[in-house]
């Protein structure tokens, strides 16, 4: 879903690795294919021209199989052109030049890694790939091999319907290592994981987990087996063996034949690709002292039989002698959503951050009408509501000034908007209205969703990076919480921060910052009372003001629902807005005092009638 609604008219996004594979692992970092439309390879016949188009054609000439050289046929765009290099009188697309311009025009701080562009923090790995729409010459042999056996003739022909994909790496130490690409088959390996049994996928998980648990600790042996390999011999065994052989009973019997699989492998320095034999993956890498090492240390493995899992810290704790233990429902439950709280895959919000509101929420809203299966409508609805509250925070609309039909079609607008961002979160969501009705200065409709949303902020809630305490497990063991979906669970129960976009429509003028560029993010249980303040403030309501403010000093001194200390200063600085609003100024400085001792980076802090505090 993440990739349907991030794709547009440039880019297809395309998730690979762990998670494309519907295996979150521990330390699994977040692989992104990001294919370029504008950029076609014709494997053999030329398609209807579009100067629009840049074209390329595949030469395997003199290149390892499953390489190739991408020859530019036409282009008139200026980017591309500078991406090519000439090489025999002919000119070719460099896979070098490609990620290096890449890395030339993105943030700052990313670096290339192999095919790959890395984010700043490491988490997010893009590769800025290409697509052919027709199957490579070079895995033709597959087509036939295949239809012997697994996989079923649908998913052959979906393969081989979409094709592949290049992807910007050559052959290590080859002379023309910078003009060559990789022939990735990532689609394809998920159409054929998405037919495992869970038998197979327990198989590969737990091959998985050998890898970075037991065999990766060692120095010598940490960089030569990645999960490729693993994926490649299931893949291979898949083939090999019939389907009903992949039953529960038989799990342990099938993960020691992959694991002596991964052995002979090892032992022969041979793992042919799985579309591709003729390309050896061990070539040139699984050799000398560090293949002595790491043989020995799988020879020691498989000779422990089945116990060789208990090697990993994930789950030697776990009898492997009992596998038809008594499961209680909600336990499985309970670890779904904690797994979830915890998932990149979901909150990995600096993948979106390139993308415009309005082309996030217009694609949701199509994708969702255009979805018959009700239970996916609901995560799409998940996913647009988030991206609903930045979109009306870019309505332009003057705040209170709805004196005419433009100003009041621009207000319903906005209104309208934010009552889809109550789907992810109904917390931040109705608070975003209250926000609405502030700005336009009707504070009575405020302070009524302000008391709606007060009724909501219960112990219970859920946080992103959240671990679950009893209270949670307590809750989820009602019947009522195990007979919902995901998706319904974090709408009623998940809260988020308020966050104020650059330049928001909606963010009250008593917290407007001059020179401001980033968003603003306020702990929901600090910015309820706060609201609350500035409401009863301007409706003259003395006595209520102050009962807000006791309000709001109460959640912070219990730091209620706030779980980073960014929270515990961004509410303290609430608190000294409000404060000086209401003109006890020395207890205002004492606030901010507070907040900055929590977060020093902020040394100004402006409020309410531009007057300011420099705290040095």
């Amino acid at each position: 879903m993440r990739d349907n609604l991030q794709s547009d008219k440039s880019f297809t996004w395309i998730t690979s690795g762990s998670y494309g594979e519907g295996l979150e692992m521990r330390g699994s970092d977040l692989d992104i294919m990001q294919v370029r439309k504008s950029i076609q390879v014709n494997a053999d016949k030329q398609p209807d021209f579009n100067p629009s188009i840049t074209y390329l054609s595949m030469d395997t000439d003199d290149v390892k199989p499953g390489f190739t050289q991408l020859r530019l046929e036409y282009s008139r765009d200026q980017y591309d052109l500078e991406c090519c290099e000439e090489h025999n009188g002919k000119h070719y697309f460099s896979s070098a030049l490609w990620k290096g311009n890449v890395l030339l025009f993105g943030d700052k701080g990313r670096q290339i890694q192999g095919p790959c562009i890395t984010d700043k923090t490491g988490v997010l790995d893009f590769a800025f790939s290409l697509h052919c729409k027709t199957w490579t010459p070079s895995a033709v042999n597959w087509i036939t091999r295949s239809s012997n056996s697994w996989p079923c003739h649908n998913v052959t022909q979906s393969i081989i319907n979409h094709g592949v994909i290049f992807v910007p790496i050559g052959v290590h130490g080859s002379p023309k290592e910078d003009l060559e690409w990789r022939v990735s088959f990532s689609v394809a390996e998920k159409f054929l994981i998405n037919t495992f049994t869970h038998t197979q996928l327990m198989c590969y998980a737990l091959l998985k987990i050998i890898l970075k648990d037991v065999i990766a600790n060692d120095s010598e042996c940490k960089d030569l087996l990645c999960s490729y390999f693993l994926e490649t011999i299931i893949f291979w065994i898949s083939e090999e063996l019939p389907s009903f052989v992949w039953k529960p009973n038989n799990m342990i019997t099938c993960f020691m034949r992959c694991f002596g699989r991964l052995v002979y492998c090892v032992e022969y320095s041979v793992c042919l690709h799985y579309f591709i034999p003729e390309n050896n993956l061990f070539e040139n890498k699984i050799e000398g002292r560090a293949r002595d090492v790491l043989l020995q240390k799988l020879y020691t493995l498989h000779s422990y039989g089945r116990r060789c899992i208990l090697f990993s810290d994930q789950i030697s704790n776990f009898d492997v002698s009992m596998w038809n233990f008594p499961i209680k429902p909600f336990t499985l439950y309970v670890n779904d959503v904690e797994k979830i709280l915890q998932s990149k895959i979901l909150f990995a919000n600096s993948s979106l951050e390139s993308f415009s509101e309005i082309d996030l929420f217009n694609t949701g809203i199509i994708q969702n009408i255009s979805c018959h299966q009700f239970s996916l409508t609901h995560l799409y609805a998940y996913f647009i509501s988030p991206t609903s509250s930045k979109q009306a925070q870019r309505v332009p609309f003057t705040g209170a000034t709805i004196n005419n039909k433009y100003q009041y079609k621009q207000y319903k607008s906005c209104l309208s908007t934010l009552l889809t961002n109550v789907y992810h979160d109904v917390v931040s969501g109705w608070l975003m209205i209250a926000s609405l009705f502030y700005k336009t200065k009707q504070y009575r409709k405020a302070l009524h969703i302000i008391r709606y949303s007060i009724s909501k902020c219960t112990s219970d809630k859920l946080f992103f990076r959240l671990t679950l305490s009893d209270i949670h497990y307590q809750s989820f063991k009602l019947l009522p919480f195990n007979k919902k979906s995901v998706a319904y669970l974090l709408k009623i129960l998940y809260v988020d921060f308020i966050q104020f976009q650059v330049n928001s429509t909606l963010t009250p003028d008593e917290l407007v910052m001059e020179g401001r560029k980033q968003q603003y993010s306020i702990p929901f249980t600090a910015y309820v009372y706060f609201l609350s303040v500035l409401c009863h403030y301007h409706l003259n309501n003395v006595r209520r003001c102050q009962d807000s403010i006791q309000d709001l000093k109460l959640v912070i001194g219990e730091i209620y629902l706030m779980p980073y200390l960014k929270c515990i200063a961004e509410a303290y600085k609430l608190l000294g807005i409000a404060l000086q609003l209401f003109g006890d100024k020395e207890s205002a400085r004492q606030a901010f005092l507070q907040s900055l001792a929590i977060s020093p980076h902020e040394i100004i802090i402006q409020f309410c009638r531009k007057e300011t505090f420099v705290i040095l």
